[in-house]
């Protein structure tokens, strides 16, 4: 992963972002293209916040339906429309690369998609809570535990928002020093912590920093179980965490960080099982469904299979042209997704991994995230900025639907029991988490709803 430093929490505005701002006569100046924060206070990121936000920043889907945008971006007051401001940012947006590979035949390898389906309808738009990003190739930020339970970062904070109640609060503060609860050998204070990536399951909470740092916290327990700093080198910043269950199992804890190690622990003690080392940063690890295979995927070209136990490689997956930063299995444990980039998403069957079996392409940049629900029906991409791609894995990913807004994406989750999907945008002034509800088919009207 590119390094760089980040002492202060400044989110990220990187040259690459070269985009035209939103510019209104009454001095409305939002921007998009870039993340945004403004941290006066590394003691409260949400109280200010929730206190000046009021009702008429959010967006329910009856407003949406009546024309207002979705995000509350005033169109009608700006001095272009929508469509302009969209062909502005797909002429300008550059994507950024690590390999100055050619592209050339890239285009005319991928799948042909019918975009025009629509299986998350928009539900609601909230500015209450604000995801921010650190790293602009990390964008593991936001998941939902539940339809009413979604977690996000904002600031220093990790955040929890309930869209049943339509209100959020404070899960954990990293900018105050976090002392573990539990003794343990490894365990450390941590303070002022830059959370890079996090991931909620079963009730557990991981967070990974921008200083190697990883903290483990239980949601129905004050306070944080373990904490410390995984790593002294000086380029130890946690890309990527995951919980799984092992084929026996008991739940594990993976970190996948810059110096190029990936590290197993027990979830029930912390304790670190196995460390394996590969040839290059490691940006991103998933484990399969059954808990045997890990995907691991960093600064090269080449995604590896490695078993999960061992760390042993067992396949090399070629196919992709720059580094890779997102990967997702199949509940069925057959398909692997896996993100980069150079724009695509290249599906493998774990069955024949000679060739990806199909490539899926974003409009503009990198797929930082992706996703399937919980019953395989379908899956989900995330660019950096603006677009959103759900397929419908059931028409062989032929059918899609494209989410288009304004913003980087600091995460997508679906809810486990697949109703919902959310997506946080992290933006100055259109920061946000947007809510879609899943459409069902109706065999006796024969439609959608």
């Amino acid at each position: 992963m590119e390094q760089f430093q980040n002492n202060d929490l400044v989110y990220v505005d990187d040259d690459h972002f070269d985009v035209t701002s939103f510019e209104e006569d009454d001095g409305f100046s939002p921007r998009s293209g870039s993340t945004f924060s403004d941290v006066d206070s590394v003691d409260s990121d949400f109280d200010d916040d929730f206190e000046l936000s009021k009702p008429k920043t959010d967006t329910s889907a009856l407003e949406a339906k009546n024309g207002k945008d979705i995000q509350g971006i005033p169109w009608e007051r700006l001095n272009f429309t929508r469509e302009k401001y969209r062909e502005s940012r797909l002429k300008q947006y550059k994507n950024y690369e690590n390999l100055s590979l050619s592209h050339e035949d890239l285009e005319k390898e991928c799948k042909e998609v019918d975009k025009g389906h629509n299986f998350y309808k928009f539900q609601f738009n909230t500015r209450l809570v604000k995801s921010t990003i650190v790293h602009f190739q990390l964008r593991n930020l936001l998941w939902a535990t539940s339809k009413h339970d979604v977690y996000l970062m904002q600031n220093y904070s990790v955040m929890h928002w309930s869209p049943l109640l339509r209100r959020g609060e404070e899960v954990l503060n990293a900018a105050r020093p976090i002392v573990p609860a539990l003794k343990h050998p490894d365990g450390q204070t941590v303070t002022r912590v830059q959370i890079s990536t996090m991931t909620v399951k079963d009730n557990l909470m991981v967070a990974g920093g921008f200083q190697g740092e990883l903290i483990c916290k239980y949601l129905d327990q004050p306070g944080v179980a373990f904490a410390t700093k995984i790593s002294t080198d000086e380029n130890a910043i946690t890309n990527a965490v995951d919980i799984y269950h092992n084929p026996s199992g008991s739940t594990r804890v993976v970190t996948a960080n810059n110096d190029a190690k990936v590290r197993v622990l027990d979830a029930s003690n912390f304790l670190c099982l196995n460390r394996f080392t590969f040839p290059w940063s490691v940006n991103n690890t998933s484990v399969s469904p059954d808990g045997r295979l890990l995907a691991v995927l960093g600064d090269s070209a080449e995604c590896l299979i490695a078993d999960a136990q061992s760390g042993k490689v067992v396949s090399n997956l070629k196919g992709h042209l720059d580094y890779s930063f997102a990967s997702a299995w199949h509940p069925n444990g057959h398909v692997l997704a896996t993100g980069n980039q150079d724009t695509t998403c290249r599906l493998w069957d774990i069955r024949n991994l000679s060739e990806s079996f199909a490539i899926l392409k974003g409009r503009m940049g990198a797929i930082r995230t992706i996703r399937f629900t919980a019953d395989g029906r379908f899956m989900a991409m995330a660019e950096p900025a603006d677009f959103v791609h759900i397929f419908d894995t059931n028409s062989d990913y032929s059918r899609g639907q494209e989410i288009d807004l304004f913003g980087e994406i600091a995460g997508i989750s679906f809810s486990p029991d697949t109703e919902a999907l959310f997506v946080g945008v992290s933006d100055r002034t259109y920061g946000s988490l947007l809510e879609f509800n899943r459409r069902h088919y109706d065999p006796y009207s024969d439609c959608m709803f």
